[in-house]
């Protein structure tokens, strides 16, 4: 029997149990500090030294290098290892589900990595444990050793564009899935929102689990509003245990539906 492929995006809301703040929920970060976006925008980061001094700051405080995974990342590399073919393309820059033990080379990070900085003149890059004790040092706002140049971290700020390569991995991935599950995301970002879309119209069962409504529950299959580190293991379970697309029947997501309470918004599975 043929395994399908899983392709799963992933957004900030399977971080929040490793407790990183999401941004765009009723507790986000953007909502409690609206001026905080700046900080991860490309041009007041480039255009004032007070928002990359702040932004240093912030990221020396945030402690997300200290995160450990949580148990959704670590159900994914359940699946993964139980020979599910596994595709994460994820929205997050935490580097949590290599951590958790998924190969890097099955992970698209379409927003970069936190984990490193790279320079915007001559882009040498390292580790950012390397910049954050710089500022431990005294530092304020570290250039680069190389040339002098400003450091950002190796992330897609607000302004940037998304790489190309990286982008058409995650079209490629999202266009071969038969199962694609959204997780954690607003689905408000694009171009990563419109992957839901583009899997939903090349016939991938489309799976939302997010506490938040999305613009793309209409289109779902299925639609699970519980927490993410108990309904997605579940869900992940019964993909493993019945192994092809017969086994997402609606009564084996409503069952990760029901773990919290309230049943799904879709309550079924079409088709």
């Amino acid at each position: 029997m043929t395994k399908p492929l899983v392709a799963l995006l992933t957004g900030a809301g399977i971080s929040t149990d490793s407790g990183i703040p999401d941004y765009r929920g009723p507790d986000g970060l953007w909502r409690r500090d609206p001026d905080a976006e700046k900080l991860v925008t490309y041009d007041y980061y480039m255009g004032d030294p007070e928002i990359r001094r702040r932004s240093w700051r912030m990221r020396r405080r945030h402690g997300a290098l200290a995160a450990e995974p949580n148990a959704a990342h670590r159900a994914i590399v359940e699946l993964e290892r139980s020979g599910v073919p596994v595709r994460v393309v994820t929205q997050n820059v935490d580097g949590l589900h290599q951590l958790a033990g998924l190969p890097a080379r099955k992970v698209v990070e379409l927003h970069g990595s936190a984990r490193r900085f790279v320079c915007t003149h001559c882009h040498a890059r390292g580790p950012m444990e390397d910049a954050l004790a710089r500022l431990d040092a005294g530092e304020d706002d570290p250039a680069c050793r190389e040339c002098g140049g400003i450091l950002k971290p190796a992330t897609v700020m607000f302004g940037e564009r998304l790489d190309p390569v990286v982008l058409g991995e995650a079209l490629a991935i999202t266009k071969a899935c038969q199962v694609f599950i959204a997780v954690g995301s607003s689905l408000q970002v694009h171009p990563a929102a419109g992957l839901a879309q583009v899997a939903a119209d090349h016939g991938a069962r489309l799976v939302i689990v997010n506490a938040e409504p999305t613009p793309y529950d209409e289109i779902a299959d299925e639609v699970i509003r519980q927490p993410i580190g108990t309904a997605l293991p579940a869900v992940l379970r019964g993909l493993d245990e019945l192994g092809d697309l017969g086994g997402l029947r609606a009564g084996r997501l409503e069952d990760a539906s029901e773990l919290g309470g309230a049943g799904s918004a879709n309550g079924g599975v079409r088709g």
